[in-house]
């Protein structure tokens, strides 16, 4: 009897808890918290952290608080693939992932599998939402294709380059990115010679023998893609100041944020690229949700967002505005909602989306002055 009573007084002070665990919608996230890109990584996990808080604040999801349940991917995609595997497992209501398109492709058949809606923060390579993934998928960040037409209009129409050459990433994205921007070249009819092609791994961070090569070349234009922020771009842009490389250097859309150019230093100075987002920019700097969402990052995290934070919280922010809409947790009909549809008042602005899940984007061209970015008009 004795026992009964002490199980009767266990079970009863875990009531509490158990009610608690109900009351919560988790969320997962698997991003690269350790290695090159863990950094950035842990910024993005912290922005989407951010936005829980904010959402929570104002009620939450249903009337249920956000519960941000993240992983380490690791940058590998068979850790990935176990990390997906164990989210799926705790019953996450939705998946926002990806910094690297390899590690985002391998991880999207586990989640199809299981149903989950997949939405994708950064990963640009084009197969994810080729519909040979996850048929729930979503993406904020821009894709390749869209991208290359923005670096081939600057080529071509803007800075007229007839020597190119390229240092690409060697894999689903970096290949990707490369391709649509010699696929756009030459819709756009625009003749020119590749004098030099150089590619490294994701790891790579010393690029010497590979500027040898480019500097050799005389190029007009330097292509540079290399999605590790962390490491292997800033280290790409000194390494081109370093060894004089001639022509004008343009980094690949969204691989140039504030951290880059901080680690970069003056060598960054000159430096071309584009983006979708810039937190003190207009339309954004008066943005009422932009705004708060700022706020809220420097009071939480004593830091000014960029992109690719801006990118996870707006996820987060969408998906918690379907919910709240169709009154419902339903991954399905929540996936509906997403693609094709339009939101008003999100971090990134009013936005819409294609009907296979990509987020459209505008672009704005910048170089870097006095290691600052400065938009073009």
């Amino acid at each position: 009897m004795k026992l009964i009573r002490t199980w009767i007084a266990a079970s009863l002070l875990a009531l509490p808890l158990v009610a608690a665990a109900q009351n919560t919608v988790k969320v997962g996230v698997i991003l690269p918290l350790s290695g090159g890109a863990g950094p950035q990584g842990q910024h993005v996990t912290n922005a989407i952290n951010v936005m829980a808080a904010m959402i929570n604040d104002a009620g939450g999801v249903l009337g249920r608080k956000i519960e941000i349940v993240s992983r380490d991917d690791e940058s590998t995609p068979a850790v990935g693939v176990s990390r997906a595997t164990e989210l799926v497992s705790a019953g996450v209501a939705v998946v926002i992932e990806g910094w690297n398109s390899p590690v985002t492709l391998a991880m999207q058949p586990v989640l199809s599998r299981a149903g989950v809606l997949d939405i994708t923060a950064i990963s640009k390579a084009d197969a994810i939402l080729s519909g040979e993934g996850n048929p729930m998928a979503v993406r904020l960040n821009s894709s390749n294709s869209q991208d290359g037409a923005v670096i081939a209009n600057y080529i071509a129409n803007i800075a007229k380059a007839k020597r190119v050459a390229f240092l690409t990433q060697n894999d689903a994205y970096g290949n990707g990115a490369q391709a649509s921007i010699e696929g756009e070249l030459k819709r756009l009819n625009w003749t020119y010679e590749k004098v030099a092609e150089e590619k490294f791994p994701f790891t790579q961070a010393d690029f010497r023998v590979a500027m040898t090569n480019v500097v050799a070349a005389k190029p007009d234009l330097t292509v540079a893609i290399n999605a590790n922020e962390g490491l292997g771009m800033p280290a790409t842009i000194r390494q081109a100041r370093q060894s004089r490389l001639p022509g004008k250097l343009v980094a690949a859309v969204g691989t140039v944020a504030p951290s880059v150019i901080e680690v970069a230093g003056d060598a960054a100075n000159g430096l071309i690229g584009a983006d979708i987002y810039f937190p003190a920019v207009e339309p954004f700097a008066s943005n009422p949700a932009n705004q708060r969402f700022v706020a809220k990052s420097q009071e939480m995290f004593k830091y000014t967002p960029d992109k690719f934070m801006a990118l996870g919280a707006t996820a987060l922010q969408v998906w918690a505005m379907a919910a709240n809409e169709l009154k419902t947790l339903d991954r399905a009909a929540i996936a509906k909602r997403i693609r094709g549809g339009s939101f008003k008042g999100t971090v990134m602005g009013d936005v819409s989306f294609e009907p296979n899940g990509q987020l459209g984007s505008r672009h704005y061209l910048f170089n870097v002055q006095g290691g600052k970015i400065a938009v073009s008009p």
